[in-house]
Order: C-alpha cells, then sequence, then structure tokens
C-alpha cells in the first residue's frame, strides 16, 4: 500500500511536502498579476490617413478596399473601422481568444498590402500602418507646464521624442500612445489673395517645395572603376531635403522675366506646427501632454506600472525646467487593492477554518495535521497555475478561497480515522496504516468526484469559457494536490504525532460547555431527521416546493457578465450638438472639469476633446472624454453616491453628458453597459434608413424598466457643405476639373507635400491656406485657378 511506504519513510513524505511548497513559492513569485484572465480578444489595428478627405470619402476610397482584402483572415470573429471626417482611418480586426497575435498581425498585413495598389496615392504615400494592438490601457501618464512656458505642442512632442520609445522597450508594455497636440509638421500656411496677384496657385507652391526638398543620392568622387593614380574616394554631401523653418521660408516659387524673385514668404507663412489639429489633451482644465501605456496580453500588471514609473522617474532628471510629469491615472491601483484584500480574505478563512478544527476535534495535535495541509496545497496549486499559464487574479484566489475548505477534508478524514484506531489502543503507526487501508478507497473516489464537477467548466466556450476555465481547474488541481498530501504525509502524521484522546470529562471549560450545547443540538436533529423519515411522502413535496421556489427565484434574479465594481474612476462621455468646433467641446470638456473637481470625492480629471468614447475612440470634433478619478476609497463616498452627486452636477452642461461606469474588464468594452451594433445588410449607404431604424431600437429600449440611460451617438444628418461644380461652365473656361480638385484639397483639407528630419526623427510637409481663408463656406468662392490658357478663375 503506498501510504504504508510513506509512513515508513517519513523523510520523504515531508521532502516531497516542502518540494510542494518551494516550488509553489518560486511559482507565485514569477506568476503574473491581473485583475481577470486573460480574456480578452486580440486585435491588431490598421489605420492610415487621407488628408482632407471626408468620411464618406475615406469609406469609398479607403475602407471599402482594405475590407474587402481583410474580411476572412483565419480566426477572425469581426471587424468594425471608423473612418473619421479629419481623413483618419482605423479598422480593429479582432480575433478569437487564444490566437497568436504575431501571426494575426503578418495574415493582415498580407491582406492590406493586397489592396495598396487600390488605394489613392496620397493614402499610399502617408503609409498603411498594421499593428497589434492593447485595448486594455494600464495608466496614463502626464507632462504638464505649472509655469505655461512650454504649450501643449510642445509637451505631446517632447513625449513623442524623448519618453515614447524608451517606456515602450519595457517588458510588458504593449502599446504607447500620445495623446494631446499632433506630432510635429512642417506647415505651409498659403494666402490664396496673394498667390493670385502674382499669378500663382496651390500646386505651384506644392511642386516647388517637392523640386527643392529632397534627397538626392549624388555619389561619389574617385568611385571605381577608376583609372591608376587615383587616390582618394570621396563622398559627396549636399543639402536635399531643407529641416528649418527659415530654410522654407527661401524656397523660391516663381522669377520673372525681369529677375524678380518670388519666395514662399510673399505667398504664405512657415511654421513647426502640428501634424493634426484634432485632439486636445487637458489635465484639471490645464493643457497638457497624455501618455497611455497599454499592457501586453499575458504581462504582470503591477511589474509593469512599476517598471514604467522607475523609467519615468529617471527619465525625470533630464526635464527641461518647469516640465513635470505625474501619472494622475492608474488601474493597477484598484487591481492592488483588491488582489490585498483577497489576500486577506485567503488568510482569514484559512484562520476560520483551523479554528472550526480546533473546535470540534479538541486536539492540538489533530489540529496541526489538517493545518498544515493549507501551505502545502494551496501554495503548491500556483506550481500548477504557473504550470497551465494563469495568471493571479481574482478568478484563481477566489478558487483558492474556496478550496481552503476543500483540501482539510481528506486530512482531517484521515485524522479521524487514525484518531479511532488509537482509541482502541493500536499504536500511532498500526492505526494509520489500518486508517489508510479503509480510507484509500474513499479519499480517491472523492477526489475524482471534485474533479468531475469542476474540470467540465474548463471546456466551456467563448469568453465565460475562459473566464471560468481558469476558476474550475484551479480546484481541482487543488484537490489532486490534496489527495496526494492525504495518501503521503497526512498518514505519516498521524503515525508521529497523535496521541490517545484525552476523555471529554477532563477537558477545559470551554470544550465541555461546546459538547453539552452540541450534544444538544445533535439529539435535536436526530429527532427532526426521525420525523422526517416517518413522513417521507410529505417530505417530497417540500423537496419540490423548495425548488420549485428555487427555480422561480433563480428566473427572477437579474443576470449580466460582471457586477459593477468601484475602480476608482468614472468616465464622462460629453457629445456636443452635430456640427459644433472642436474649441466648442474643449471649453465644454473644461467646464466637466471644474464642475467634477468641486465634488469631495474627484482627485483629478483628464480630458480629451476630439475623441468620441461611444465610437470606439474615433476622432470625432464634437465629441470628447473625461475621466474622473477618485480618491482613495478609505477617504471618500462609494461609487453609486458619487453617480448621485455627479450626474445632477453635470446636467448643467449645455451638451448631452453621460456619467458611465468603466468596463469590469480593461479591454472589453470602453464603459460599462452592453453595445449593440445596427448593420446595413442590403449593401446600401442610406444613412437615413439606418438612422430611423436607430431610433426606433433606442426608444423601445428606453421603455423597458431593466434599462437606463440608452442613447446611440449615430448622427446621419450631421451638417455638411456640399459644393456643386459646374463641369460644363468649368469646361467652357478650359479649366481642368483636377485643377479644381487640387485647388479645393490644398486650400481646405491640406496637401501633403513631403518629409523633413528633425530631432532625429522624419516628420511631415503640409501645404494649406492660412486659417482666415477657410472660416466660412463663402470662402470658397474666393479661391481661384487658372485654366489651360494661363489666366486665373475664380
Amino acid at each position: 500500500m503506498i501510504s504504508k511506504f510513506f509512513i515508513e519513510r517519513p523523510v520523504l513524505a515531508n521532502v516531497i511536502a516542502i518540494l510542494m511548497i518551494v516550488i509553489g513559492a518560486v511559482a507565485l513569485y514569477g506568476l503574473p498579476v491581473a485583475q481577470y484572465p486573460n480574456v480578452v480578444p486580440p486585435t491588431v489595428q490598421v489605420t492610415t490617413r487621407y488628408p482632407g478627405a471626408s468620411a464618406r470619402t475615406l469609406m469609398d476610397t479607403v475602407a471599402l478596399p482594405i475590407e474587402q482584402q481583410v474580411n476572412g483572415v483565419e480566426n477572425m470573429i469581426y471587424m468594425q473601422s471608423t473612418s473619421a471626417s479629419d481623413g483618419t482611418y482605423t479598422l480593429t480586426v479582432t480575433f478569437n481568444i487564444g490566437t497568436d497575435l504575431d501571426a494575426a498581425q503578418v495574415l493582415v498585413q498580407n491582406r492590406v498590402a493586397s489592396a495598396l495598389a487600390s488605394l489613392p496615392q496620397q493614402v499610399q504615400a502617408q503609409g498603411v500602418t498594421v499593428q497589434k494592438r492593447s485595448t486594455a490601457v494600464l495608466l496614463f501618464v502626464t507632462l504638464t507646464s505649472p509655469d505655461g512656458r512650454y504649450d501643449s505642442l510642445y509637451l505631446a512632442n517632447y513625449a513623442t521624442i524623448n519618453l515614447k520609445d524608451e517606456l515602450a522597450r519595457l517588458p510588458g508594455v504593449g502599446n504607447v500612445n500620445v495623446f494631446g497636440a499632433g506630432q510635429y509638421s512642417m506647415r505651409i500656411w498659403l494666402d490664396p489673395e496673394k498667390l493670385k496677384a502674382r499669378d500663382l496657385n496651390a500646386q505651384d507652391v506644392v511642386q516647388s517645395l517637392q523640386q527643392q526638398s529632397q534627397e538626392v543620392a549624388a555619389g561619389q568622387v574617385g568611385m571605381p572603376p577608376t583609372p591608376p593614380g587615383v587616390d582618394f574616394q570621396l563622398t559627396i554631401q549636399l543639402q536635399g531635403r531643407l529641416e528649418d523653418v527659415s530654410q522654407y521660408q527661401d524656397v523660391i516659387v516663381k522669377t520673372g522675366d525681369n529677375g524678380a524673385i518670388t519666395r514662399l514668404r510673399d505667398v504664405g507663412r512657415v511654421e513647426l506646427g502640428a501634424q493634426t489639429y484634432s485632439q486636445y489633451f487637458s489635465l484639471n482644465g490645464k493643457q497638457a501632454a497624455g501618455i497611455g501605456v497599454y499592457q501586453s496580453p499575458g504581462a504582470n500588471a503591477l511589474q509593469v506600472e512599476q517598471a514604467v514609473k522607475a523609467k519615468m522617474e529617471s527619465l525625470a532628471r533630464a526635464f527641461p525646467q518647469g516640465l513635470v510629469y505625474s501619472v494622475p491615472f492608474d488601474t493597477t491601483v484598484f487591481v492592488n487593492t483588491s488582489i490585498h484584500e483577497v489576500y486577506k480574505t485567503l488568510i482569514e478563512a484559512a484562520v476560520l477554518v483551523l479554528i472550526v478544527i480546533l473546535v470540534f476535534l479538541q486536539d492540538w495535535r489533530a489540529m496541526l495535521i489538517p493545518a498544515t495541509t493549507v501551505p502545502v496545497t494551496i501554495v503548491g496549486a500556483f506550481a500548477l497555475m504557473w504550470g497551465l499559464g494563469f495568471t493571479v487574479n481574482f478568478s484563481t484566489l477566489f478558487a483558492i478561497v474556496l478550496a481552503i475548505g476543500i483540501v482539510v477534508d481528506d486530512a482531517i478524514v484521515v485524522v479521524e480515522g487514525a484518531a479511532h484506531n488509537i482509541e482502541k489502543g493500536m499504536s500511532g503507526r498500526d492505526a494509520a496504516v489500518r486508517a489508510m487501508q479503509e480510507l484509500l478507497g474513499p479519499i480517491i473516489g472523492i477526489t475524482l468526484v471534485l474533479m468531475a464537477v469542476f474540470l467540465p467548466a474548463a471546456f466551456l466556450p467563448g469568453l465565460t469559457g475562459r473566464m471560468y476555465a481558469q476558476f474550475a481547474l484551479v480546484i481541482a488541481a487543488t484537490a489532486l494536490l490534496s489527495a496526494i498530501n492525504a495518501v503521503t504525509l497526512k498518514p505519516t502524521q498521524s503515525a508521529l504525532w497523535l496521541r490517545p484522546a484525552v476523555a471529554p470529562e477532563r477537558r477545559n471549560a470551554f470544550y465541555r460547555v461546546f459538547n453539552a450545547g452540541y450534544a444538544r443540538f445533535e439529539r435535536g436533529y436526530a429527532q427532526l431527521i426521525h420525523h422526517m423519515v416517518t413522513h417521507a411522502g410529505a417530505m417530497t413535496l417540500v423537496a419540490f416546493a423548495i425548488i420549485g421556489l428555487a427555480f422561480w427565484g433563480l428566473a427572477r434574479v437579474p443576470t449580466g457578465f460582471l457586477p459593477i465594481e468601484d475602480q476608482g474612476y468614472v468616465l464622462v462621455a460629453v457629445q456636443l450638438p452635430d456640427g459644433a468646433a472642436l474649441a466648442r467641446t474643449q471649453a465644454t470638456l473644461d467646464q466637466v472639469s471644474t464642475i467634477a473637481r468641486k465634488d469631495p470625492s474627484v482627485a483629478q480629471v483628464i480630458s480629451i476633446a476630439g475623441v468620441s468614447v461611444l465610437d470606439n475612440n474615433a476622432t470625432l470634433a464634437n465629441a470628447g472624454v473625461a475621466y474622473v478619478v477618485l480618491k482613495d476609497w478609505s477617504v471618500r463616498a462609494d461609487l453609486r453616491t458619487v453617480f448621485a452627486r455627479l450626474a445632477p452636477a453635470l446636467d448643467t452642461v449645455d451638451a448631452r453628458v453621460a456619467v458611465l461606469p468603466p468596463p469590469p474588464i480593461q479591454g472589453v468594452g470602453n464603459a460599462g453597459g452592453f453595445t449593440l451594433q445596427v448593420e446595413l445588410r442590403d449593401g446600401s449607404t442610406d444613412f437615413a434608413k439606418l438612422q430611423n431604424v436607430t431610433n426606433a431600437i433606442v426608444a423601445n429600449a428606453q421603455s423597458q424598466s431593466a434599462l437606463q440611460r440608452v442613447s446611440t451617438s449615430f448622427r446621419a444628418l450631421a451638417p455638411q457643405f456640399r459644393v456643386d461644380i459646374d463641369r460644363v461652365k468649368a469646361q467652357t473656361l478650359h479649366v481642368p476639373i483636377d485643377q479644381v480638385f487640387s485647388t479645393l484639397t490644398t486650400y481646405l483639407g491640406s496637401d501633403y507635400v513631403s518629409q523633413f528630419n528633425k530631432f532625429g526623427r522624419v516628420f511631415q510637409v503640409y501645404a494649406q491656406a492660412d486659417s482666415r481663408f477657410r472660416l466660412r463656406p463663402r470662402d470658397i468662392e474666393n479661391l481661384s485657378v487658372r485654366n489651360q490658357d494661363g489666366r486665373t478663375a475664380t
């Protein structure tokens, strides 16, 4: 018998138990820590820009060619894209849980490559980026200038140039995004009136810039083959691509017959500005730059957070005077606090189990045997978690808390069996051997039953199955370790430690009082069972009634994926009327920030204007989001109270404002609740029809008592300005239609010119009409084009 083998070799049994603890402790040190198991479906993101294009143009010329090729890529669940009015296109391809993200990225990259030839030249010049995308933001690092010496453009580009790459190289960091002003760009702001006065148009400027700012491969002097006697081989260096504002200002756009020269500064101005002006980032109502750090799948959230903060502390030593950083938003605070509370519950559960064992067994030697089962089995379970690729999270820790009450059962059975034999006068060794002869089969049977109960949950499909797989497998693993411990270490300890029990009448007063009370309870329970057995028919009816009542109650209990928890922050989604400018959105978010910071439970407010959190973080000028970071749980009200105060206070804001809880799992949705997508399946682009169907769904949902704050951000009738070109008249005036198109593109939409190098990076050059020439729709009538005869027409 295997137990007798270990009873005769107690050192081996103890070595096995010590190895379980050591290996489990080492595994615990290396296990990643997370809020929940990795149930977020992996995603690959495709992004590009078409400067000046409308959302409809993007959909027709960029989205459709790319998505026709990407659709159906292996292991894809679904894909969704946003075509924004600032020319930004984003496609997110979501894959099945467990898909190799590196392989998925390659597959998407190959599909996108086959679509490149169908994209507009301007898009091909910008490039199409395909990258793995983590949807779970870990923390925000913000850069601010307390004395106001640095503007948002400087702050955002300082983060891009000096911090982004440093943070992206840290282990466990998946993505690093800089929020706020766009990255540097050489902006050529043209004056259409001055161009017209000099008989120039926008394309003349663009062509001059492309001709006079380009890299040149000038070669070498003395490069082989050469005749004998050439002793030197020298590389030619020349100024090809321009770099500074002054160099671009000096670009010659026209020369006259009399030697007159028209330079770029004569028909416009040049500045080192931003590539895009579609987003504002602020901290507590003051301009700032934000660095969003995203965790890679399977990484230890706490270790990544510590590494990011340590790196920022190191990088901050090189900050210029007047520049400071902070970490106002950190999701690991909630994770750390929650994990700490679960560990606390784990210890409390272990102590309570040991107290119960001591009270009932009334022998400290007998209590030590199941007491040692807890560390051996529970710590050993961490080794199996490491081998299965699990993380330390709510699911696995809750399983371990539940397992504490399970793993001691086998040990208690062994102790009871051995103690019973010792009471018959047997020695400790013989008592343990006899007990295991009787109990080995039941222990194996109980273990197999427990594993059979929990193992099927590990094979549930989808996100829910992945969620509960770790819970089920950890309990099954602890049951297995408990069985191993029960047939190796527990019999050995029983043989060595147990002694004949003290007679009940000689035990202390507490035990005597407890035994007397328990004896009365036991007699009452026996009488109840006797009464139930004698009335079996009536008891069967009562049992069926209880079962029916249970099903009736279960059908009325609210269901959901995971409960909404107080994670230490709330989201405030803001949407202004259609057509509202970005400046109005920023002013509204400043108002939201001011109101929120008056609440005693609010610590800080991060706001991002130009992003719609209800539209998968798409770029939208009349939308924004505020992350309202709350104070520590110990010094503030609960989440329900904060909601009750914030929502009425924000009703005074002249916009549609929604206060939302964060998603239960970071990366699964942008906010708490659920999202319903309405699709047009007939292949049309009848947005009015889509709007009507969506409004009907929202109206029906609002009538449901179980739902609240049901809304849609879709607006099919957003105001736009339509320009109709008289093509007949254009041909009559000998004006090529492409001249009209290129003029509108350059003056109103911005035209990509070329690139330039600065600060060790490559930035882009854009030409566009100065702001005062494109403020109102009637300004379009003042734009001029040149016909084939060289004359100007408006």
